[in-house]
């Protein structure tokens, strides 16, 4: 199990490791919550990984400036890294929760093996609305990553677009997370269910 430590998340103090679903109506309720966790991040020596929308990559690393984020500086040193989401999520044309899964631990050996004490990941999932193989995985992909994370101390935010999931997804990807994100605040979720008991009532629902 991983040492516990503490991060900032919408002016709230989070115990590590945290697995936090935030759930946002607009961009600037999202950035207002996650620009500081990021930004803490960096100033406190940890690993950052945002996974966004191709398309708004660049707003991405903009905003990350206008925070105070040396964006060149952190990228060539490896301490951030900002990436399209169908790079990672979609690769090969579909999703695979197994190679994903793979790839999260991956992602955060390769922190430890730069030299940096954690990772901090944002990552975006409008990619799961997209008309691809294994996106209706996306729930049982979230609860099976609480398997790894409790084995690291990492912090992974999974940020989602209120406006745009249809309820049952966002109820179910809701009772994944063991963290919660919302109105401006964030704190440990009454209503998680563990991956023992949620993983196959969602693959009933898909039987």
């Amino acid at each position: 199990m991983a040492t516990t430590s503490k991060v900032t998340l919408a002016g709230s103090s989070l115990g590590c490791p945290c697995h936090v679903c935030a759930l946002y109506g607009h961009a600037e309720e999202q950035y207002a919550a996650l620009l500081p966790f990021l930004k803490e991040g960096i100033e406190a020596g940890d690993r950052v990984v945002t996974l966004v929308d191709p398309a708004e990559r660049d707003e991405r690393r903009n905003r990350l400036r206008h925070a105070g984020i040396d964006v060149e500086a952190a990228e060539r040193n490896g301490q951030l890294e900002i990436s399209a989401w169908d790079e990672i999520y979609l690769a090969g044309g579909g999703f695979d929760p197994d190679a994903m899964l793979g790839l999260a631990q991956e992602s955060i050996n390769k922190g430890r093996q730069l030299g940096f004490k954690r990772t901090r990941g944002w990552a975006n999932m409008e990619w799961a609305l997209q008309d691809a193989p294994g996106v209706e995985l996306l729930a049982i992909y979230e609860s099976r990553l609480n398997h790894i994370l409790p084995l690291y101390g990492e912090a992974v935010v999974c940020a989602y677009d209120v406006t745009r999931f249809p309820a049952g997804v966002l109820e179910d990807v809701v009772r994944a997370h063991p963290d919660l994100c919302a109105d401006g605040w964030a704190a440990v979720h009454p209503h998680y269910v563990p991956p023992e008991q949620l993983v196959p009532e969602l693959q009933s629902k898909l039987a």
